[in-house]
Parts: C-alpha cells; structure tokens; sequence
C-alpha cells in the first residue's frame, strides 16, 4: 500500500519508464547540473523590491508551452469579480518548439506580470555550457538531463529567430514583489536566494532540520508568503510565524501546463487573495482573513496531446521524458501537497 509519494518526478523522467539503460555516473558539473552564479541573489534584494499591491493574485508557474493552460486561464480569470494580477514565475516555455506555439506563449504570457525562469534566462544568456540551466540534483538520472539540454537547444533555436521576444525577456527579473491584505508576498521560480534553488522542494520541506534555516530567509526577503514552482511538483507549507512575520508559507503550484498528481489532467496554479474563490480549489489556508488556494487549472487535454505529439513524436527527447506525465500524471497526490 502506498503511504507516501515516491521520489518526487521533477522535471525528469517518469516513474516506471523503461525508456533508458542503467544510469550513468553523475557529472556534478555537467551542463543542466550546474546553477550559474548569476542566478543566485541574497533575499534581502527581495526585501528592497518594488511592492505592487493585489486584491487577488494569480501566481502560473510552469506552463511549458502549452497554449490550452493559458486559455484556461482566461476563463478562470473571466469568473473572478474583482480585477486580478496575474504573474507568471517562470518556465512558460519549453515544448513550444514551432515559430508560431514560441510567439504565442510568449506574447501571452509578456501581456501580464512575469518573471524570468531557468528556461527563459537560458534562452536570454545562449550559453550553451550551462545547458537549460535546470540545477538538477544528484537524484536525477544523466539521460534525463542530458533530453532537457537537447530539448532546450531546439527551444534555442527557434527562439533565435525571435529577437524582440528575447530582448523582452531579457527585461524580466528573477523575483518580484506583492502586497495581498497584510501580507508581504515574493513571487520567484526557484526559492528567495536562487532562480534554481530546490530549498523549496517537496522533499525539503519535509525535512524538521531545515525550517530555522528556510524562515531565516523569508525573514531576511521580509515576506510572509513565497510563491514559487522551479521543482515541478506541487507543495504548500507554513512553516509558522518568524520575527515580525505573521507566517512563512511556501506555496509551490507545480505546473500550471503539466498533471502534477496521479491519474490527473489539469495543472496546478496559486491564488492569493482577501475575497474566496469563485474556483474548486485542491487545498489552501487562511493567513489572516488573506486566503493562500491551489487551483486546479482544467486545459483541453485532448488538444494538449495532438499538439504535444506533432512537435514531439514518439522516441523524441521531450516525448521520453514527459509524455507519461502528460498522461498519467507524477507519482504524487493533493493530499502529499496539502499543507
């Protein structure tokens, strides 16, 4: 009987694949492996950051270049009766190899608030020696990482055809800053010293030895709320008050383009707001009369597959690694994410 998750799917290869030969040995400083100094900032930056004020935010991570999320979106957006802020916090591409799914993500995604990903400052910087800039941990198998690189090099090179939006992107920073009700809200991709830190990982934030580290930095970044979704596989924790901070909850959405839960085909975004939601909502809290929601972001499967298959056909680099996903779902349940 499962009593917990398995190793948490991360951007990685499925569990039960069978796609691959034994792992190869780890290369620590391999590309895809190694977080550039450049990503790494101190969280009192994030403490210095321009505040914007929101009565609801929607905080989309990770929707890898699928068009039907963000037309689910809109119709979440659609319902909501007060106006709501939305940021994407990165990795909005990734599958949209074609001209025309690159543009469109894009375009989008910049109409709105966003900061920048591993996938898109890569994209921005062409260095190839860091590869998609991902900072994958040791747990994750040498093939896996070596596909993510090739599948980054092909979202490279569609993307070199497309100066304006690089020079866009190129604007984004890696964090920024909001104010819902009284609480103080960082929004980044990876966690509150690194656009690829994995402190907010599922598996860390089981882990009792590391909180008095973890709410250090949301009392040095000076917010109550770290909304993040670099690790792929959703997580809200509160990790309690700190200081003169009222809480320290970190709420990763996971994917908002990708099933984060086993046998499920929706993504998974944050709302924070001082008014409920109009939406079912997976788990959330209440800090202070400001509501902290998982949303279940419900896109067209159907035309998320035609549209997955006709860029990425079977035995292709992103097929091997995500296509399992796409339809079965991570190895992981709403009630692991839960806080």
């Amino acid at each position: 009987m499962l009593t917990g998750p398995r190793t948490p799917i991360v951007l990685s290869e499925p569990s039960g694949s069978t796609t691959d030969t034994a792992p190869k040995a780890l290369d620590a400083n391999a590309p895809g492996r190694t977080c550039p100094v450049g990503y790494r900032y101190d969280p009192a930056v994030i403490a210095a950051a321009p505040e914007r004020d929101a009565t609801t935010l929607y905080v989309v991570g990770g929707v890898y270049g699928n068009p039907f999320a963000l037309d689910a979106l809109d119709a979440m957006l659609g319902a909501e009766s007060e106006s709501v802020t939305v940021c994407f916090n990165g990795d909005f591409n990734w599958f949209n190899v074609d001209g025309h799914g690159f543009a469109e993500i894009n375009r989008r995604v910049l109409s709105h608030d966003a900061v920048l990903g591993n996938v898109e400052a890569e994209m921005v910087s062409g260095d190839a020696s860091v590869g998609c800039g991902c900072g994958y941990p040791e747990d994750v198998d040498d093939d896996v990482v070596e596909r993510s690189n090739r599948i980054h090099a092909r979202l490279q090179a569609t993307a070199a055809s497309h100066q304006e939006v690089l020079q866009a992107l190129g604007k984004l920073s890696m964090y920024a800053r909001y104010r819902v009700g009284d609480l103080g809200i960082a929004v980044v991709h990876g966690d509150l010293r690194s656009l690829a830190g994995w402190d907010f990982d599922f598996a860390n934030l089981r882990r009792p030895d590391r909180i008095d580290e973890l709410q250090a930095l949301f009392l040095r970044a000076a917010v109550d709320v770290a909304a993040c979704s670099h690790t792929c596989l959703p997580v809200m924790r509160n990790l309690g008050p700190v200081g003169e901070l009222s809480a320290s909850v970190v709420a990763n959405n996971g994917a908002a383009g990708l099933p984060n839960f086993r046998d499920t085909r929706y993504g998974v975004i944050t709302r924070i707001s001082i008014e409920p939601s109009p939406h079912p909502t997976l788990y959330g809290l209440d800090i202070g009369g400001v509501v902290i929601d998982a949303l279940p972001l419900v896109y067209d499967h159907a035309a998320w597959v035609e549209r997955f298959l006709a860029l990425w056909p079977v035995r292709s680099d992103a097929h091997r690694s995500y296509f399992e996903r796409i339809c079965e779902g991570p190895d992981h349940l709403p009630k692991f994410a839960a806080p």
